[in-house]
């Protein structure tokens, strides 16, 4: 099926089908000429593996991650090139001390990001974040509206 028939044909999501087309093993990505760089698969495996939710307000727009376990400083929080919302972070393992073993692994690990295109009436002078409980939420206000030009009068001179 054709992804932009469903309205998927952002570069995130054909990132993503890319990379969930791509063998796990690294060997099998080396010996590909086409196949993408390890950063490109590092960055699509973390934005595939971080879900979040984007709401709109009148006033706002509000994205919401949930964040277990991290500290702010965990977590970074930047705006790229005038309209890109970048949220990135690492999830770091616990240090194993002496004589502890895992039984079972499943709490999830590594590098986390997500790239957002913001709207043109973003405000990206005016984005804060705040985590809390384990969920960030990351608000960006909106410019006004612009104001509706006004009719331009001309004199009419007499010639």
């Amino acid at each position: 099926m054709d992804l932009r028939m469903m309205g998927f044909d952002s570069p995130v999501f054909s990132a993503l089908q890319h990379m969930m087309d791509l063998p796990s093993d690294e060997s099998s990505e080396k010996s590909s000429v086409n196949a993408p760089s390890r950063a490109y698969v590092r960055d699509a495996r973390a934005m595939a593996s971080t879900p979040a939710d984007v709401k709109e307000y009148p006033n706002s727009y509000e994205f919401v991650i949930d964040m277990p376990g991290l500290k702010s400083g965990d977590i970074k929080v930047q705006v790229e090139d005038d309209n890109v919302l970048t949220i990135s972070g690492e999830r770091k393992r616990d240090e194993v001390k002496e004589g502890e073993k895992y039984l079972r692994m499943e709490r999830r690990v590594g590098k986390f990001m997500r790239k957002f295109v913001l709207p043109e009436n973003a405000n990206t002078d005016a984005v804060s974040a705040a985590c809390k409980d384990g969920v960030l939420t990351v608000t960006v206000q909106k410019l006004p509206p612009p104001e509706p030009k006004k009719p331009k009068t001309i004199e009419v001179k007499i010639a």
